[in-house]
């Protein structure tokens, strides 16, 4: 997920540069969801491997 994250924000530099700024609010948009969801995972792996 984190490996996607860094994708779609790379996604988003690059279109905000083109002057895309839908396609740059959208990348960073689903950027930060895969992020929170990365973050869910580790947080989540680490509470079960503490057990």
């Amino acid at each position: 997920m984190l490996h996607y994250a860094i994708v779609f924000i790379i996604i988003a530099l690059i279109a905000g540069f083109l002057g895309f700024a839908s396609l740059s609010g959208l990348a960073a948009t689903i950027a930060k969801i895969c992020f929170v969801v990365f973050l869910l995972f580790a947080l989540f792996s680490f509470v079960k491997k503490r057990a």
